[in-house]
């Protein structure tokens, strides 16, 4: 008997070391083991979030800041502590009430309808986040693709234990959060949930006195505009597009480390488009480990395959040609003018310019080709870009169209410096030739006829001229004679090589319009066989700068740099250079870069240059220039563009100075603004304020007058 009573005891102990071995095995396996290795008794948790780096400043060329960062908050679920939290649906459900009471947007990436009949959204998102949806249903509970929508929100009530009390508005609330966190949970390489990107002071006041485990603050920036003009340069920034995203992430370091998250930002239109590869800082990657209640237990930066810690590499800064004083005369003189236009109309009757529709204004430096000025009129405010957005879209007169890179509009009369040029170079003319203003050039009477506008207001003539005078006065007649005795292929590559019809070489995307020549008409109206030929009278209305002659105003700002320059035409740009975020170290200087040279005789250079001298001193932009401190080169022009007595023509205007040193171009153009002079006294106020000139000139006076 006492032999059995000791073996069960040794049965009983033996039993008992099994089962403490067992626990003590169990303990270390979750304190050591699943602990990374940490001797604490605390089970850690490590996540990836992405710190943002600061984007490049940009500011004008003197330094001022034209766009820069504010310091901001976003923020961020820790996804393991907020799913490991004990009560983690009435956590996300106080939130969301909270958000819904206070009007506060969060992220919301649940391709569902917020309320019932529950349907799918999948349309309003880009394809990266329809590709995460697809591959989180098999996830959830092995999903298919082909599910309804409401039934997709009855089984996620399910799996998601939502309480059937619950209304479907606040079910499908926590759904969201909750598929925002599983995304985060191995079914994406996704970093941390950003709840709210720069959440307001009010926000984070309201939504940190919840205390929701996992839900912190993260430090950030936001653009800041620092400027209301130029705002169809400048562009904005927002999240990239799948294809652009097939862009980016192709792009590495030198380490061969990506420079782009799929959540960047990146610039959609102007200068942050067109410098995004200065611009751009690259995100760094922070490792969190945290316990299941949030307590920071390590944070280090990730390393790379070289052991290079990747921290956040801010920008670089990019100064632009742009000179902020020009830009706001430009601008401001530019609205101001199309104001006071439109303040004209009269009910029922047409008056001159009245129904003037926008403009724009191109300023250049002569010997660089470096834009100091790009204004567009409407415009709009950048800063508020988003919340105007539905109004800016569909507003009238276009304010989001930016005329001065991307309007094509017939040149008028500012295309005689061209004909003067290529009649000079042809033999046809020289300063000794004079040509009798007929008033009607009738040659191919009487299948076509055209008339000189002083013939056209009055019956009056210009009378004999020679082509100083003509451009002087803007006499059509001598034009139509010059144009008619030389040939096509003379008058096109003349315009060809000043620059008129062919790119700038700004950064920015622009029309390139077109030269009125045969093979031009023939595409022009390709589906239209009959109206394909080209005649001498489309020769004839071309060498005024009508038929189908179209240039942007960016083309003719460069086209009066050129004429400027005795024909060496420079690559249009708006970059300065390149600084360190710091501004410490110069990473890029932009040097000027000629395009095109049109070699340009004496004799030629002489009559387009004392032509456009004349025009300031006793032409046609006298009552403006005539007795201007500084010597002014100018040319106006009115291009018809309709049949109708009751809409005005086009303005255009262009101009240089000084006359004997050049320094600076300008071109101006009005939609329907009437006569071009009246656009002179934008170029007047731009060149009061390049020259620091304190007169001021509000004048006006007609083209084409008698001599």
């Amino acid at each position: 008997m006492e032999r059995i009573t000791r073996v069960r005891a040794g049965i009983l102990l033996t039993l008992f070391c099994l089962i403490v071995g067992f626990f003590a095995l169990k303990l270390y396996d979750m304190q050591i083991i699943d602990t990374d290795g940490t001797v604490d008794n605390t089970k850690t948790f490590t996540t990836y979030t992405v710190v943002k780096a600061a984007r490049g400043e940009i500011l004008d060329r003197n330094g001022n800041k034209l766009v820069s960062n504010r310091a901001s908050y976003d923020l961020v679920f820790n996804h393991y502590v907020i799913i490991s939290a004990s009560g983690t649906n009435d956590y996300l459900k106080s939130l969301v009430e909270l958000c819904r009471e206070l009007d506060i947007t969060y992220n919301d990436h649940f391709p569902v309808s917020k309320a019932a009949p529950f349907t799918y959204t999948l349309s309003e998102y880009n394809a990266t986040w329809q590709g995460y949806f697809q591959a989180y249903l098999p996830e959830k509970g092995g999903l298919d693709s082909d599910i309804s929508a409401p039934l997709l929100m009855k089984k996620l009530r399910t799996l998601y234990k939502i309480p059937e009390e619950w209304s479907e508005e606040d079910a499908r609330a926590v759904i969201d959060l909750r598929y925002e966190l599983d995304l985060r949970q191995g079914i994406t390489n996704l970093p941390n949930y950003v709840f709210i990107a720069d959440a307001s002071t009010q926000a984070l006041s309201a939504i940190l006195e919840l205390n929701i485990p996992g839900l912190k603050t993260e430090t950030s920036t936001v653009r800041e505009y620092n400027t209301q003009y130029a705002a169809h340069i400048l562009g904005y920034c927002s999240a990239m597009t799948q294809e652009q995203w097939d862009y980016y992430s192709t792009l590495t370091d030198q380490n061969g480390n990506a420079l782009y998250n799929k959540d960047a930002q990146v610039g959609q239109s102007g200068l942050e488009k067109a410098f995004e590869e200065y611009l751009h800082g690259v995100d760094g990657i922070r490792v969190d480990r945290v316990t299941v209640d949030g307590t920071l237990v390590e944070q280090y930066y990730l390393k790379d395959e070289n052991g290079v810690e990747q921290k956040p590499v801010s920008g670089k800064n990019v100064e632009i040609t742009i000179d902020l004083n020009l830009q706001r005369t430009a601008e401001e003189s530019l609205a101001n003018l199309i104001t006071s236009l439109r303040a004209t109309a009269e009910e029922g009757k047409h008056v001159d310019g009245s129904d003037v529709e926008g403009g724009a204004v191109v300023v250049m430096d002569v010997k660089t080709g470096q834009v100091l000025a790009c204004a567009s009129y409407p415009t709009y405010n950048l800063a508020t870009f988003r919340e105007d957005w539905e109004m800016l879209k569909d507003a009238p007169y276009a304010p989001l169209f930016n005329r001065a890179l991307q309007a094509a509009y017939p040149p008028g009369s500012t295309y005689k410096m061209s004909m003067v040029i290529a009649g000079v170079e042809s033999g046809a003319i020289d300063r000794t030739t004079k040509i009798r203003d007929e008033g009607v050039f009738s040659k191919y009477a009487p299948g076509f006829t055209a008339n000189c506008m002083a013939w056209t207001h009055n019956h009056g003539t210009h009378g004999t001229i020679n082509a100083v005078e003509a451009l002087a006065v803007s006499c059509n007649y001598f034009f139509y004679d010059i144009g008619d005795k030389i040939s096509l292929s003379i008058i096109d590559s003349t315009a060809k090589g000043l620059g008129l019809g062919e790119k700038t070489g700004i950064e920015l995307g622009e029309e390139l319009g077109h030269r009125a020549n045969a093979e031009t008409k023939k595409e022009f109206y390709k589906n239209d066989p009959d109206r394909q030929g080209w005649y001498p009278a489309d020769q004839v209305m071309a060498s005024i700068g009508q038929s189908i002659n179209e240039f942007t105003p960016i083309q003719l700002c460069s086209y009066t740099a050129t004429l400027a320059n005795r024909g060496v035409r420079y690559k249009a740009t708006f970059l300065n250079r390149v600084v360190s975020s710091d501004y410490k170290q110069l990473e890029l200087e932009n040097s000027p870069q000629i395009l095109s040279t049109l070699t340009i005789s004496d004799e030629a250079y002489y009559n387009y240059t004392q032509g456009m001298r004349a025009v300031a001193t006793s032409g046609t932009a006298y009552r403006i220039f005539g007795k201007y401190p500084i010597e002014v080169a100018a040319k106006s022009g009115t291009a018809q563009h309709s049949n109708s007595d009751n809409v005005s023509d086009h303005g255009a205007f262009v101009c240089y100075a000084p006359f004997n040193n050049p320094e600076i171009a300008i071109a101006v153009y009005g939609e329907k603004a009437g006569g071009g002079t009246t656009m002179g006294q934008i170029a007047k106020a731009i060149l009061d304020t390049y020259f620091d000139n304190p007169e001021a000139g509000d004048v006006t006076t007609n083209e084409n007058g008698i001599s």
